[in-house]
């Protein structure tokens, strides 16, 4: 059975360190394939049956980089919920996206960070921004867009936009202190 979906480079990969370029508008064909593959990939990383069939790692995000790419590219994929308490697949694939303000408070998952990319874990706090936001090109509107986010949404939306710069979550970690406590920050479990 044929596997299309895309492949995820290791970090010991130089595209991953190599600064990404920003994508001219309308979107070539070839963006296009490669946003949507992006796309495909952590959409069906988060279904556990095309998952296990596929040999998918689960993803809250996906960089152009990481595929070998060098563009200005990312999706992100959240659960949200409702006021009724539905949870909802919050799909966001954006095209040049930068961060144009954020928070002084810092945030940071209380069990780290992962990355496709990164094979080996690399234990330690990595402090984001509480609060950022954004300005992109929104591949799935069709229209360029400025937001804000907060929260593990935010936390993911940096992680990709840092893979553009080529960064990696564990350049954050503090190396004397992997754990060491971010005075006032949120803790998202």
């Amino acid at each position: 059975m044929e596997n299309n979906y895309v492949n995820i480079l290791p970090d010991t990969d130089r595209h991953l360190r190599e600064k990404s370029v920003d994508v001219r508008l309308p979107l070539s064909k070839k963006d296009k394939e490669v946003m949507e593959g992006l796309i495909k990939y952590v959409v069906d990383s988060r279904n556990e049956e095309l998952a296990e069939q596929y040999h998918l790692q689960a993803a809250s995000g996906l960089a152009a980089p990481q595929i070998g790419v060098n563009r200005n590219m990312i999706v992100v994929v959240t659960d949200e919920e409702d006021e009724e308490g539905n949870v909802e697949q919050k799909i966001t694939a954006l095209v040049n996206p930068k961060i144009v303000s954020y928070s002084e408070q810092y945030s940071y998952l209380s069990n780290g960070e992962g990355c496709l990319s990164v094979p080996e874990t690399h234990e330690g706090y990595v402090p984001r921004h509480a609060r950022i936001t954004v300005e992109a090109y929104d591949y799935l509107a069709k229209k360029k867009v400025k937001f804000r986010a907060r929260g593990y949404y935010a936390i993911v939306l940096q992680h990709e936009i840092d893979h553009l710069s080529g960064i990696l979550y564990y350049d954050h970690i503090n190396k004397v202190d992997p754990y060491h406590e971010i005075a006032d920050a949120i803790v998202i479990d």
